[in-house]
């Protein structure tokens, strides 16, 4: 049975704990090699030009550089002749750099700050998009389809019955903003619902990675739990 090589993995970001994260995250993933970590546009243009580098198929790319932005770095890269997949990792939320980054050939966009289930679930129809043309040097238009529909699903979220995508993004939005741990009161609260709504909802945020709970000590009666987002690393 062939088995599959993995996909080469450049990770570029100027933030050394973000950078440092990034690479573990995709270390822990199968089917990917970090061959590289660069920590600037400088940093990456060196290893791509150096003829002992190993061949990079997926750059995972900060698109605020200190030395450069990434998309500039991306158009370097073109310049070099090399047309590797890139997913940007970046806090940018403007519109225009999000077209640019679609024009210049971007194959995905993470939004910082994110869990590693996210990274993990893009990665994964990365995966499956690329698994779809490798080894093809020609293609149907079944096969592009598929391998689009890898990067671009269309269906609406797997919720538990009587949970609604809107009141999921609303206490996910609420808590990604709090400063300090919070109770199912504490949103209910802040979001005017029910207090068993609204610790239904988070409990389901923690059983997915977005959030982690502990009881909350200090306090007379019985320890009520406390809720916190899973932020990612800095960058």
């Amino acid at each position: 049975m062939n088995i599959a090589a993995p996909i080469t993995v450049l990770v570029v970001d100027d933030e050394p704990i973000a950078l440092a994260a990034h690479a573990d995250y995709v270390r822990r993933l199968e089917g990917y090699q970090v061959v590289a970590e660069a920590n600037g546009m400088s940093a990456a243009l060196a290893f791509l030009n150096d003829p002992a580098s190993p061949a990079v198929q997926l750059i995972l790319l900060d698109l605020n550089l200190t030395d450069g932005h990434g998309l500039d770095l991306l158009r370097r890269i073109h310049g070099l002749g090399l047309v590797p997949d890139v997913v940007a990792i970046t806090a940018v939320r403007d519109v225009q750099v999000v077209r640019s980054a679609i024009a210049l050939g971007i194959t995905a966009y993470l939004v910082k700050p994110f869990t590693f289930a996210a990274f993990r679930d893009k990665l994964e129809s990365y995966s499956n998009y690329h698994a779809v043309l490798a080894g093809r040097s020609h293609t149907s238009q079944d096969a592009i389809d598929r391998a689009l529909s890898q990067l671009r699903p269309t269906g609406r979220l797997d919720l538990p019955k009587g949970m609604l995508p809107e009141t999921l993004r609303a206490i996910a939005d609420w808590l990604r903003t709090q400063h300090s741990p919070v109770s199912a009161t504490d949103a209910a609260a802040g979001l005017s619902m029910s207090r068993v709504t609204a610790r239904r909802y988070l409990d389901h945020l923690v059983e997915t990675g977005s959030a982690s709970k502990a009881p909350r000590h200090g306090s007379p009666g019985r320890p009520e739990l406390q809720y916190s987002w899973h932020h990612s690393p800095p960058g």
